[in-house]
């Protein structure tokens, strides 16, 4: 699985040098041979890797606001053991939001190595971005003992101040400008 996920981190295109720097220092990571997924919660290993998803219809995207990290963020979870991240995104989909997803393409969009914060604070999060097809009319049935509410923002009305801080690089790569 190892050379599965790594290879899903080379076939992103870096939006820049720092995603450039990023993915070189992620992959190395994964070369390095260290337990790459979750054991226990909330931070052991203290470096692990995410599943991040953003649902995306048409200008509009989902983000939940999320009771641990206080922050309003796409939804995603930690990728398992022997697990594919694509599948995470897609188990996830399912598991956060009652949905079967669809992804709008087949590379991920995006690589981040974030400190986290909140209430789990403490912790590294390497989070590959996927984008999925999504739904305004659609009916979610989130899962509440993670998040306050789910809400549909144009990307121009994002709440960026109360986000994750590289969602508005994935904004850019997916839409073509900055939100």
């Amino acid at each position: 699985m190892r050379n599965a996920i790594r290879t899903e981190i080379e076939s992103i295109k870096p939006l820049d040098d720092k995603e450039a720097w990023t993915q070189a220092e992620v992959l190395a990571w994964v070369d390095s041979g260290v337990e790459l997924c979750r054991l226990q919660k909330p931070a052991t290993p203290p470096k692990h890797l995410v599943s991040y998803f953003v649902l995306v219809d048409g200008d509009f995207i989902l983000l939940v606001d999320h009771i641990n990290a206080e922050l309003w963020l796409p939804t995603g979870g930690h990728v398992e053991p022997g697990e594919h991240p694509r599948v995470a995104a897609l188990r996830e989909a399912r598991e956060e939001l009652g949905i079967d997803a669809e992804f709008m393409q087949q590379k991920p969009v995006l690589i981040t190595n974030t400190q986290t914060v909140g209430k789990t604070a403490g912790h590294v999060d390497v989070s590959i971005w996927y984008a999925l097809k999504g739904d305004r009319k659609a009916l979610l049935e989130y899962d509440d003992s993670e998040f306050n509410e789910v809400r549909w923002f144009h990307r121009n009305k994002i709440p960026m101040q109360r986000t994750d801080p590289e969602l508005g690089r994935f904004l850019q790569k997916l839409f073509g400008k900055t939100p």
